[in-house]
């Protein structure tokens, strides 16, 4: 068994010496993470190359000192001794298995009582934990009674600063990510067309997505007629049957190769779009420039964002409340956010995904794509996809 487009073993042996390098700094023995799912559970395949997926558990245990221990869905009783050496669970030395499940309130504490007998037969004397504040209250309950009086420590914060700054390897997948997020939408380009539903365009997406390449990830977006927004929508509803003169914006946000997700977003016209629409979209590409053009090493997000919302109030456009940009990689979204609330400041070798916009009840205005932090600002822009609203034959 072979996985898809794998991390080579160097890129996974720098993440573990960056991990280990934290976890001396803070005197820990252990780092222990959980993901349910691939969208946002990006700390359990930045160290071990495979995905949490379907709301299972998947539990994490990385020590300074030996494998890691990786506890997932099985049967009652599974072990698995891979000694560190499989060949798609690199750097795991044992499967614990137990048919937990998120829904079973009787089984939530099957996963943490491997977890403590693991950490126990490991003589951890003090742990770091990744993102507390969403691991299960069933294992934090355990960690804390196994590791009480300061040993059990959040190392997120840490271990933050580690994934936002990307390798050589990282940033060549990144840009083979964003070229296959480019040729999806120029598929869905060439395939949307009256008669057809918003479900199928979206459906065609994600079909080209997984051809390409793609494991995971999110195709939003809804028709409307020219006058009322064309809004990001999910699946459940995606059922309008689009007409000639109709509009549709899309989001394509999806991982690829090494699972490192961008986005891209742009809107369709069947037919010639209207001026409201057209200027709105140079607005917000406009906001988008003016952004980019703060982004720099050392820059602080919250003033980025406050400068942003500056311009935009300068135009005569609503201020942003939601989150316009931020990081990227095995996760959706993952620090630095550009935010009022973020405290960790840019840095050379960040992925930034940019998506300024704005809906006054009769344009949904969108832009989004992805670039790269540099020495001096940001690289050029990472998708190929021209900036522009696209006027298509129906």
């Amino acid at each position: 068994m072979t996985t898809i487009s794998p991390l080579s073993k160097s890129e996974l042996e720098r993440r573990w010496t960056a991990a280990r390098a934290v976890m001396a700094a803070h005197g820990i023995d252990a780092l222990v993470m959980q993901a349910r799912e691939d969208w946002m559970g990006g700390y359990v395949r930045w160290f071990t190359d495979i995905p949490a997926l379907n709301g299972y558990p998947r539990t994490v245990i990385f020590y300074a000192d030996a494998p890691m221990t990786m506890v997932e869905m099985g049967a009652f009783g599974t072990m698995r001794d891979l000694g560190g050496a499989d060949a798609d669970l690199r750097g795991v030395g044992t499967v614990l298995g137990t048919p937990s499940f998120v829904s079973i309130e009787q089984t939530l504490t099957y996963d943490a009582d491997l977890v403590v007998q693991d950490l126990a037969r490991h003589g951890a004397k003090s742990i770091g934990t990744l993102c507390p504040g969403a691991l299960p209250s069933a294992l934090m309950t355990a960690l804390s009674q196994q590791f009480p009086g300061g040993r059990c420590v959040n190392v997120t914060d840490a271990m933050d600063h580690v994934k936002a700054i990307k390798s050589a390897e990282e940033i060549t997948l990144i840009r083979q990510t964003a070229a296959l997020q480019d040729q999806v939408f120029a598929e869905v380009c060439d395939f949307i067309r009256p008669g057809r539903t918003d479900r199928d365009v979206m459906a065609h997406a994600e079909a080209a997505g997984r051809r390409l390449g793609s494991d995971q990830g999110i195709y939003l977006g809804c028709s409307a007629p020219l006058g009322t927004p064309a809004r990001f929508m999910g699946r459940h509803f995606q059922s309008r049957t689009l007409a000639r003169g109709d509009h549709l914006s899309i989001l394509i946000e999806i991982n690829g190769p090494g699972g490192i997700y961008l986005e891209i977003a742009r809107t369709m016209v069947l037919g010639a779009a209207d001026e409201p629409l057209l200027q709105a979209f140079e607005q917000v590409r406009a906001a988008q420039d003016h952004s980019l053009s703060l982004m720099k090493p050392g820059a602080a997000p919250a003033e980025i964002c406050a400068a942003h919302n500056t311009w935009m109030a300068a135009h005569g456009l609503p201020e942003e409340t939601r989150l316009y940009a931020h990081g990227q990689g095995c996760e959706m979204v993952e620090r630095p956010l550009i935010r009022h609330d973020e405290t960790m400041p840019l840095a050379e070798g960040m992925l930034l995904a940019v998506h300024p916009g704005f809906d006054d009840g009769r344009v949904f205005a969108v832009i989004c794509d992805n670039y790269m932090v540099e020495a001096d600002g940001v690289s050029g822009c990472l998708h190929q996809t021209d900036k522009r609203i696209f006027e298509l034959e129906g």
